[in-house]
């Protein structure tokens, strides 16, 4: 007799999915409902519903209606919200499990989801064209560049006064033109990112410790940090570029004495991302840093990752490029969410085999 493996198929499925007794406490949930509350499935057991969502939420409240009609219901094109977290669009659906009706079967189905899958996609696509750009604009710019800087320099030497001036100023124009274009060389880079072990609260704190002491010293950092988080794997300079660049980011969009970054991190086993051929990549690794500024404008957002996008008025649209490359070569993903009380990026990165092979 062939035994089947249930607890396999319930981390699978790919939406929150907790099941609940007449109390509204939690006993069971899989590894997409971590994601959702931002803790594991131990500690989520035994805990109310109401400690993630709310003891006033349209969940709360919609499980109480299951529970006084004694049948299954739904909930469509609803906002919930999970603490500290911004609200997201969703469906619920509830079911009882048992004739008694003393254990439910609640199901989280996200609206985005299928989007935030193909925008992660499109993230990738935009890195890769970023490179092939940078790589093309290197060669074609920097070569007659030269030329230009070059015939100046020879004009200048038999020139009059005025054509001197002038003369100098083609030279100073193309140094210029040639330090953007040293700028945005650093995306042709192609080489795979170094692999090491590194632990990603280092990476934090110190990108942390860099902030608060210059662009963040009026901002509060608040840190929700799992301690159980295994090593990461990748380049710990590059890392530290990215979350240096993403908390200037919003240290720069908060206009207020009130402000805050929260930086969380979360352990997400279910997390997977399909890859050429049938492979899977498995990014258990979850940072959120939030914000509470003014949020990224809604005709942007979505392409916030793409070059020359940006939300800043004097702004070059390549950090976010940058920052999206660096985590495509690291295998990982970056997700944006915003709205005007504030903008959350999400990153999803592999840990370091040897500590995944631990961790399961």
């Amino acid at each position: 007799m062939t035994v089947v493996d249930f607890t396999h198929i319930w981390n699978t499925i790919p939406f929150p999915a907790f099941v609940i007794n007449s109390n509204l406490n939690i006993i069971e949930g899989n590894s997409a409902a971590e994601q959702i509350v931002h803790t594991s499935q131990s500690h989520m057991i035994g805990k109310n519903l109401g400690l993630f969502f709310g003891k006033n939420s349209i969940v709360i409240e919609t499980v109480k209606q299951v529970k006084k009609q004694n049948s299954s219901f739904s909930q469509y094109g609803i906002e919930i919200s999970t603490l500290d977290r911004l609200s997201i669009e969703c469906n619920l659906h509830i079911n009882p499990l048992d004739k008694d009706s003393t254990n439910y079967l609640l199901i989280i189905q996200p609206t985005s989801f299928a989007q935030k899958i193909s925008k992660s996609s499109t993230q990738r696509t935009a890195a890769r064209s970023v490179t092939a750009m940078a790589s093309m604009l290197a060669h074609e710019i920097r070569n007659p560049l030269a030329g230009i800087s070059g015939a100046a320099q020879l004009l200048a030497m038999n020139a009059s006064k005025d054509d001197v001036e002038l003369a100098e100023m083609i030279g100073q124009e193309t140094k210029r033109i040639g330090t953007l274009v040293d700028r945005f060389e650093i995306f042709s880079d192609v080489r795979p990112a170094t692999r090491n072990a590194y632990n990603i609260h280092d990476i934090l704190d110190r990108a942390i410790r860099s902030s608060s002491a210059g662009f963040g010293s009026g901002i509060e950092f608040i840190k929700f940090y799992d301690p159980s988080l295994p090593d990461a794997s990748g380049d710990t300079d590059q890392m530290l570029q990215v979350f240096q660049n993403i908390l200037k980011n919003a240290c720069e969009s908060i206009k207020n004495e009130r402000g805050k970054i929260k930086i969380r991190t979360s352990y997400n086993s279910g997390v997977r991302y399909a890859v050429s051929g049938n492979k899977t990549e498995i990014l258990p690794l979850q940072i959120d840093i939030i914000d509470n500024g003014k949020g990224i404008p809604s005709n942007i957002v979505d392409e916030i990752f793409e070059p020359f996008v940006s939300s800043k008025v004097n702004g070059t649209g390549l950090g976010l490029s940058l920052v999206s490359k660096i985590i495509t070569s690291h295998g990982g993903l970056i997700e944006c969410s915003s709205e005007e009380s504030g903008t959350t990026f999400t990153f999803r990165l592999p840990v370091w085999k040897k500590s995944f092979k631990d961790k399961i």
